[in-house]
């Protein structure tokens, strides 16, 4: 079996795949704590179109880096490292095991690979010379920069709105551009071992999956705490709101878009997500893929997990 006093067990896969409701029965059994590695539940407010764990869900087992940061205010990969492997230590600290649970790559990333951000937060330099830049060269000069480096967010982003193109520019420079150079990543962290776990389904189950979530979260709610959002001034600026689900009720809410449009496009939108996540964890060398379609249950799925993490060295 793994060495419990120094081991993280992530839990990676697309979006609807199970990854609280594995990851919880890990926690159980394994005397763990989740810790989340996703970058939408970190938010306050932001309940249902995160899908963030239930309150009884988290009291099957304690959760970490979930309801944190007020949506109004900007977070980056950096940050993010720092909490959770802060909570991780903690963890291992009291002789429990983390169990990281999650789809979002960049985040994941931070906590697989020797990556260090520690002069990116509260650095004005870049931005300084970003400012000169557009001062000197015009703010042209400053989008193309992006382009360069992260075309789709250049893409998304009007050439004349400089304050968010610097903004873009500081989030690439604190991790995120390094972050898409995949293949340049070689160094695993030190700070612990890693057990890597997938989860998948087959397409049509997952895209069922999806397809139901979405309904389900309509029915629980999330167009009301989308307006509650609004109300708080949030708009389609703000990075919480760029997540699936908020940015296409917000078009709704703006009359860009009819409500069954919208429900429509959140559908096709978590899907294609899906498949980029998909994507993404698969460049992981050390991942240990199960699908869950081939099991009776979940629980016979479970149960295929824990024999390979008992006889895993």
């Amino acid at each position: 079996m793994f060495d419990r006093s120094n081991t993280i067990i992530a839990v990676a896969g697309p979006t609807a795949v199970g990854k609280t409701k594995f990851a919880i029965l890990l926690a159980q059994e394994f005397d763990g704590e989740v810790v989340s590695c996703d970058s939408m539940q970190l938010y306050k407010f932001m309940d249902i179109g995160s899908a963030k764990p239930t309150p009884e869900e988290m009291m099957l087992a304690k959760h970490h880096l979930v309801d944190l940061i007020d949506p109004r205010d900007e977070f980056s990969v950096a940050q993010y490292q720092k909490l959770a492997k802060a909570a991780i230590k903690d963890i291992l600290d009291r002789g429990k095991t983390p169990i990281i649970s999650g789809g979002t790559g960049l985040y994941l990333n931070s906590l697989l690979y020797d990556m260090d951000f520690s002069s990116a937060p509260g650095d004005n330099s870049y931005r300084d010379e970003l400012t000169e830049i557009a001062e000197k060269d015009g703010r042209e000069a400053l989008h193309k920069m992006l382009e360069e480096q992260d075309p789709t967010a250049a893409a998304a982003i009007h050439p004349n709105n400089t304050k968010k193109i610097i903004r873009a520019l500081e989030r690439l420079k604190e991790g995120e551009g390094q972050i898409r150079q995949f293949s340049d990543i070689t160094a695993e962290t030190k700070d612990y071992e890693t057990v890597l776990i997938g989860l998948t389904r087959e397409r049509a189950e997952l895209y069922d999956r999806i397809n139901k979530r979405v309904d389900i979260l309509m029915d629980e709610g999330l167009l009301e705490e989308v307006k509650g959002l609004a109300d708080m001034g949030l708009t389609k600026e703000n990075i919480s709101m760029k997540g699936i689900g908020y940015k296409e009720l917000m078009d709704y809410l703006d009359g860009i878009s009819t409500l069954d449009a919208a429900i429509d496009t959140i559908k096709k939108n978590t899907r294609h997500y899906a498949k980029k996540q998909l994507t993404w964890f698969r460049r992981y060398d050390k991942i240990k893929w199960f699908n869950i379609s081939n099991f009776d249950s979940d629980n016979n799925a479970f149960e295929e997990i824990k024999k390979w993490l008992l006889t895993r060295r």
